[in-house]
């Protein structure tokens, strides 16, 4: 027996793209001052097309977490694991996070999760529990590398592993925070070979 049923009509956009302009509208504008008309236009679909591929607005906003916790956020990171020498490898991490957080992102700088998405725990359903995931997924990457040094002697045996992993969490939002206060890539990096030492102390 045929189907008779219609099938529906192909997208006939790109997703990730689609995404990622959503992202930047909600960077630049923040959650409550995004609107829908703001969505659609920068991501060049009608309204029914974003409720099809992506719900609501809370369920569009928290694709856009996703998709940056999953992708961009975690830049830094790769540099971080990437490289065999710790110091070195300290020193790319906070380097990618002053290029990335100066770097301009559809007119945003700085980091989404902490210039946007942190503003908007507690008033938007879902977004509380991805912060937490994000910060403490990010404590425990930082803090398994160097437990890694540690097991191979590469650090001292009573070197706090988690300490210094959320202190260096707590530097990449500092240069967010300056970065968007208008410091320079220059003036940020001018004194990172004293924040490695501070951190590998």
């Amino acid at each position: 027996m045929t189907d008779t049923k219609r099938m529906g009509r192909p997208r006939t956009f790109n997703e990730g793209d689609a995404l990622l302009a959503a992202m930047n509208t909600f960077w630049t504008k923040g959650y409550d001052g995004t609107s829908m008309k703001d969505l659609t236009a920068a991501m060049g679909i009608s309204g029914p097309s974003l409720y099809s591929a992506f719900g609501d607005k809370r369920e569009l906003y928290l694709k856009t977490i996703d998709r940056y916790a999953d992708v961009d956020g975690c830049a830094p990171i790769v540099a971080f694991e990437a490289e065999q020498d710790i110091a070195k490898a300290v020193h790319d991490f906070l380097e990618s996070v002053i290029l990335y957080s100066t770097a301009e992102h559809g007119g945003a700088k700085g980091c989404f999760l902490a210039s946007c998405v942190s503003t908007s725990v507690g008033e938007v359903e879902g977004v509380a529990e991805r912060m937490e995931d994000a910060i403490a997924g990010t404590d425990d990457r930082l803090a398994k590398r160097f437990e890694t040094e540690k097991a191979a002697g590469t650090l001292r045996p009573d070197f706090p592993s988690k300490a210094r992993g959320a202190l260096m969490q707590d530097m990449r939002q500092g240069y967010v925070f300056r970065t968007r206060a208008g410091a320079t890539p220059a003036q940020m990096l001018s004194d990172l070979d004293d924040r490695v030492k501070m951190i590998l102390s």
